[in-house]
């Protein structure tokens, strides 16, 4: 990738440790309690690509040692240079080395088997996926979802995802402890999916 013209890009935090704790925040709060919208803290200057909540998320998660893949069009829009020059990421371009995947609404991505699982020793060096999804409703019939963080069950619907990801999630909850962690981002919310969480389609209603 050439090098980007430092004028053009959006400058990432209004402050940076405050606004990296706020995302860190909102991301633990997703993870403890899957199936949940979280509202994203904004507080900062985004690229024009992709949902600002997925890459708000990414300012705040990631840094120099951890290997990030853009799926096509996110690769060769301005949101590639700008978590670059802001965070230090190494962009790769092969799936299985990323320890973190920014997959773009509409766009075919690959399967999340193809992603870094980890090992059963070391589970915690998989892959964390961010996937842009066109919304998200709590409490709503769609998934139905258990597990940790869950009292009971909770529901949730989703739009924006390919039909083949409850076959895909339902294969990754199976690998436990092997698997990857997925965000998914809205353009104003996030919900955390731990490969821990079962989910399966609400029964209509």
């Amino acid at each position: 990738m050439s090098a980007p013209d430092l004028n053009t890009l959006a400058p990432g935090f209004e402050h940076e440790a405050f606004g990296s704790q706020a995302v860190f925040r909102a991301a633990l709060q997703a993870l403890s309690h899957p199936g949940r919208p979280v509202d994203m803290p904004v507080g900062a200057a985004v690229p024009r690509s992709g949902h600002l909540t997925a890459a708000v998320l990414l300012l705040g998660l990631l840094d120099a040692d951890t290997r990030l893949w853009l799926s096509p069009s996110l690769a060769a829009s301005d949101a590639a240079a700008w978590l670059r020059f802001h965070t230090g990421c190494p962009l790769v371009t092969d799936l299985s080395q990323a320890q973190f995947c920014w997959f773009g609404q509409g766009e075919d991505w690959p399967d999340l088997a193809d992603l870094n699982p980890g090992t059963d020793t070391w589970p915690d060096q998989s892959a964390t996926c961010v996937v842009e999804v066109e919304s998200l409703r709590g409490d709503t019939p769609g998934w139905t979802l258990q597990g940790p963080g869950i009292a009971g069950e909770r529901h949730l619907q989703v739009r924006g995802l390919p039909a083949s990801f409850e076959s895909q999630w339902q294969d990754n909850h199976a690998r436990f402890p092997r698997g990857v962690d997925v965000f998914l981002a809205s353009p104003t919310q996030i919900v955390g999916l731990p490969r821990t969480t079962r989910l399966q389609h609400a029964a209509e209603v």
